[in-house]
């Protein structure tokens, strides 16, 4: 009986991660309402609580398949329970990639679950497991477009749409960049299983800075220019315009007190 109950207990849905989610719809509810002093701060609430939600639905994703790919030892970690406060490195998985968000609107999770590699057989498995995260931003991408994809778009208020394309260019931003085969991100993790234990060995020192790599390239002027034009070429097929994500970040930032013209008036 205690050891249905402690499985339970490992399983419930934290009341941290219910709280973000709450935030999240209330300020959602705010920036379509047009409630409260603006869209600005609402859509930044909106928008870094979705974010965050959509960090810890990653990180459950990756725990998740861990599970049933044979670590039992998820549970007792408090994986399941989508608490970011349980991560190895919340740091990592939480604080750095609001930051990133911040300073550059580039969605860019890093790894947080610590995954007992050994308990895992087979290639496909630990394949898949490190696709898992990723593959949830790609979920989430397809919800924030679905309504510019599918024309909906009649009666949503100016600020939402806005948020929502903002939140698209995060989530496609995450999706694609933790799919690179770069040490310390899914995309390496994804093909890892595939390489040599010589290969393995020599990369493995180069995991823990895969991520801050890749941060700091991008912020090489003619990298950030190109990467971004194919975000925004991606986005375009989708049906999220160039000025929804542009006035989504305006929005976003409103620390800048940035008034844009072109974006027009949204609170």
């Amino acid at each position: 009986m205690a050891s249905v109950t402690s499985r339970h207990s490992d399983r419930r849905i934290s009341p941290v991660f219910l709280g973000i989610v709450a935030v999240t719809a209330a300020s959602g509810w705010a920036v379509w309402t047009g409630f409260g002093a603006g869209a600005r701060i609402g859509v930044f609430l909106f928008t870094t609580g979705a974010w965050i939600t959509s960090l810890c639905l990653h990180e459950y994703a990756h725990a998740r398949t861990a599970l049933h790919s044979g670590d039992i030892s998820i549970g007792a970690k408090g994986y399941l329970t989508l608490n970011p406060l349980k991560y190895t490195h919340a740091l990592l998985s939480i604080v750095l990639p609001v930051i990133f968000v911040i300073m550059g609107g580039i969605g860019l999770p890093g790894g947080a679950v610590f995954i007992e590699r050994g308990r895992i057989r087979g290639r496909w498995r630990h394949s898949l497991i490190s696709a898992a995260g990723p593959l949830t931003n790609v979920l989430f991408a397809i919800a924030c477009t679905a309504p510019f994809w599918l024309d909906a778009l009649d009666g949503v208020p100016t600020a939402f749409r806005y948020a929502l394309g903002f939140l698209a260019l995060l989530q496609v931003t995450a999706a694609l960049l933790n799919f690179l085969p770069v040490p310390g991100l899914d995309g390496y993790g994804v093909i890892e299983p595939w390489l040599s234990a010589r290969i393995r060995r020599q990369v493995e020192p180069f995991a823990p800075f895969g991520l801050l790599a890749v941060f700091g390239i991008l912020f090489i002027p003619e990298v950030n220019i190109a990467f971004f034009d194919g975000i925004h070429a991606l986005l375009g097929t989708l049906g999220v315009t160039d000025l929804d994500a542009y006035c989504g970040r305006n929005l976003f930032s409103f620390w800048t007190a940035r008034q844009d013209y072109v974006c027009g008036p949204v609170g």
